[in-house]
Formats: C-alpha cells, structure tokens, sequence
C-alpha cells in the first residue's frame, strides 16, 4: 500500500508488554520516532505505569480506542492478542515490534524499528486481516462467559486429571463424542500456536476456515479436522472431574456437566499491518526453524 492510498496516521497508540525487562528504552524511542514522523502518541496508561514514561500522559484503551488511527505494540504474541481484542471492534490496525520468544504477530524485529516504522508510518505497508471467534460459555440455558478469542478457544482438563468428556457439534449437528484430555478450536492466526503443538495443520492467515483439533484423544482415529469459518461450533461437557475453557490462553472458565461452550466467527477482525515485503512463508521459516535445500544438489542414482 503507498502514501497515495493508505489511510491516515495522525494519531498513534503505543503498548508494551507489562513488567517486561529492559523495555522503557525501546519504548522511548519508539515514541521518539513516531513523533518525529509528526504524529501524536497515545501511550497506553497501564504501559505508562510500568514503564515510568512520565513525560507522556497516559490514556484508557476506550480512549486510545476511540482516537488512535493505528497501535504500536511492543512486546510478545501474548501482549498482541489482548490488545488485538481490545480494539478489534473500534477497527484500528496494529503494528507489532517483537519483545518476546517467537513473535508471529510482532513480526518487526527491534533492530528493523528505526528502518521500517517511520516509513509505514508515512503509509508504505501491507495489510493482513485476521479472524477472531465470538465465544460463549453457556450453563442451564444462560450465557455465563461470553469472550473474543483472537487464537483459540480450548477445553482441558484440570489439575486433578481424567479426561474430559465432550460432544462436539457442527451447526446443531453431532460430530462426535469424545473422551479427551482437551480439544482445540483455532482459527488461522492460532494454527501456529497450542494447535500446532497437538498436530494440528497450519491454516494460511487468508484462508477462511477453522480447525479442530483434539488433544490426546482416547480414540486414535479421531484426528484433527478442517471446517469452514461460517461454522458454528458446540462443545458440551458430559462428564468432567475438573475442566476449563481458555481463550487465547488468557480468558479462563471453569466447567460443569451439561455446560456448552460455543463459539462463532466475530464480525470484527483484528487488522495486522506490515513492512513492505512481508511474506508469510518467510516467517514461518524463520519462526518454525524450518529446513532449506541444501547449497549442494544431491545426486540421483
């Protein structure tokens, strides 16, 4: 996207991870920078208080949300997901700049910051929408929980082990029953997160799907399976010792029997905007440590 089409960039929000070591500087010289591209920071007042940037007044996400025509986020795929949520419904996109471990979502490395921020600041980037699940936690009939998930939604068995018992539906219709120590529900973005770890297949961030994936299932050929994005999806409790629903790994709900966790594609998305150049494929071979072709061809006997 050029200057000549992008939207915008007046006013610019700007998250850290909380209590991460050594982020003050960076966060420093982020705001330096989007202030010398002439645009006014909205520090984030939970960074603010964190971080000790005093010279720069702190502001609520419904403020930030309301004003910020885009968020710099600086710190781990965590931080990014709570963020992402928070203002996916007040449409406003999000740079990520890395601070953490693996760092899908803040794909900008620290030392690419004084390269590439400035320009997608002046409207040179590309853009990548994101899906995220409307979820609900349904007991005797009445919605008890009702979170985003940007990830995933998980049912797991608790501290006290034994596994989960579960039927899934699809649009109201039975797919199956399982015992399980867990089942997984994640969209594209999650596919590289617990998904991934459990066997499950990587979903290209453009591709409108869902996919399901159980978590050492008692049933071998129960396998991890592929639905469409317009699904929605139950998951109800039949028999539990003790069980939870995560979402993103950050919103928890405990469990009883008979309780059905459901979840739908969100009408809101989560915007991602990227350097010029950003290939999905390159980053995950990069994050995913995955092997080249040799420099040397091998000869065919």
């Amino acid at each position: 996207m050029t200057a000549d089409t992008a939207r915008l960039f007046r006013k610019v929000a700007l998250f850290g991870k909380p209590r991460a070591e050594g982020i003050g500087a960076p966060l420093q010289e982020i705001a330096r920078i989007v202030q010398a591209a002439g645009c006014e920071v909205l520090l984030d007042a939970a960074t603010r208080e964190t971080v000790g940037l005093a010279q720069l007044p702190g502001h609520s996400l419904e403020e930030i949300g309301a004003a910020a025509d885009v968020a710099v986020v600086l710190g781990g795929d965590g931080t990014m997901l709570g963020i992402a949520r928070e203002l996916a419904p007040h449409g406003v996109p999000l740079i990520g700049i890395n601070h953490g471990r693996l760092g899908f979502m803040t794909d900008i490395a620290l030392e690419q910051v004084p390269e590439v921020l400035s320009d997608m600041l002046a409207g040179h980037y590309e853009t990548d929408a994101r899906m995220l699940l409307e979820c609900e936690v349904e007991r005797d009939g009445q919605v008890v929980f009702a979170p985003r998930a940007l990830n995933d939604a998980v049912i797991s068995r608790g501290v006290a082990g034994g596994m989960v018992e579960f039927t899934v539906l699809v649009n109201g219709v039975t797919m199956y029953n399982q015992r399980a120590d867990g089942v997984i529900l994640a969209t594209p973005t999650g596919s590289t997160a617990y998904a991934l770890s459990a066997n499950g297949p990587i979903l290209h961030p453009r591709l409108a799907g869902l996919v399901l994936v159980p978590v050492a299932p008692q049933t071998l050929s129960n396998r991890p399976i592929a639905l469409p994005d317009d699904s929605v999806v139950e998951i109800e409790i039949t028999d539990v010792r003790d069980a939870s629903a995560h979402f993103d790994m950050q919103s928890f709900w405990g469990l009883k029997p008979r309780d059905i966790v459901r979840c739908r594609r969100s009408r809101y998305s989560a915007l991602l905007l990227h350097p010029v150049g950003y290939n999905y494929f390159e980053t995950l071979r990069g994050k995913l440590h995955w092997n080249v072709m040799p420099s040397e061809p091998h000869g065919r006997g």
